[in-house]
């Protein structure tokens, strides 16, 4: 038995936490089999979560790859996409947090603070994201997917700053630290990821690179359960493709994470930059065909009659 610690106790709580979501989205997801909806994934939607969840692992980021997937398949509606997204990557995410916290020794200060920054904006930004009418999450996806495949590009390129050597922050670099992963946080639930802003925030406050994999995990394994919550609360995610992500996406990370551990991955990113951009140019495509309805009504105004809302 592993002796109490910190970080342990870190790994106790976020066991906990999973618990509890795994219990309370099965059981939404029951309810919404048994009134008609498609809970039972596809092969193709299994795979899905096996490939991005593996690579994610090794540092590409399942976000962007995942989306452009279901957008240019068409598997899940626009507007349905950022809540399934966090609920389906959610479980394979917290799998990738237990064994980088275990394995990269980040200080606990800065891993708890910025951990629970990343919780409060995922909780913000799931409010907002999850009662927007399709169109402004059409936009707002697009302008997440360019972005992807920009941080894409400048991780081939090499423009990413070096880092330093240190696994923890302190002075006012904490204050720093811990306010721009809170907006990540928030922004992680519209599906730009966290992966590449993490790794570019963590060199520039002088850091390991490494530290940003238990930070951007842990947080990750936080914040995309709180946030999913709400998304399950509004309705707003596809039962089969999320589950899907979960089941293929579980066996995926442990051998990424435990066997294969690392891989030449250039080539790999400039076909991502690619499909991203693809993706990203559809999805704004999309959004300027929503705009105006046949009779030449605003549908973004549409919509917003009939989007979604949180219960208080």
């Amino acid at each position: 038995m592993l002796p109490f610690s910190p970080r342990v106790a870190l790994l106790a709580a976020l066991s906990v936490l999973t618990a509890v979501y795994a219990a309370y989205w099965l059981a939404d997801a029951r309810r919404r089999a048994k009134a008609g909806q498609r809970a039972r994934p596809t092969p193709f939607e299994i795979a899905v979560g096996a490939v991005t969840n593996f690579f994610d692992t090794l540092g590409i980021g399942s976000f962007a790859p995942t989306t452009s997937v279901f957008k240019l398949r068409r598997i899940v509606p626009d507007e349905k996409i950022p809540g399934t997204l966090n609920i389906g990557h959610a479980i394979p995410v917290v799998v990738q947090a237990f064994i980088f916290i275990a394995a990269v020794g980040v200080e606990l200060p800065t891993l708890f603070a910025t951990i629970t920054a990343a919780i409060l904006g995922a909780w913000l930004g799931a409010g907002v994201v999850s009662g927007l009418p399709r169109r402004r999450i059409q936009i707002g996806m697009g302008i997440a997917l360019l972005a992807a495949a920009a941080f894409f590009a400048m991780t081939n390129l090499g423009l990413f700053p070096g880092g330093g050597e240190a696994l923890g922050l302190h002075g006012p670099l904490f204050a720093i630290g811990v306010a721009v992963i809170f907006v990540l946080g928030a922004f992680n639930t519209l599906g730009i990821g966290l992966y590449a802003p993490c790794m570019i925030l963590v060199a520039l406050l002088g850091m390991n690179p490494r530290a940003a994999f238990p930070i951007m995990m842990g947080a990750c394994a936080f914040l995309m359960p709180v946030a999913s919550i709400r998304f399950i609360r509004a309705g707003s995610y596809s039962v089969g493709p999320s589950l899907g992500l979960m089941l293929g996406g579980i066996p995926a990370v442990l051998v990424a994470g435990l066997v294969v551990k690392s891989l030449p991955l250039t080539a790999l990113r400039w076909l991502v930059v690619a499909v991203v951009a693809y993706a990203a140019s559809a999805m704004l495509r999309s959004a300027r065909a929503e705009k105006t309805l046949a009779g030449g009504v605003d549908k973004d105004a549409a919509d917003a009659t009939y989007s979604v809302r949180l219960p208080s």
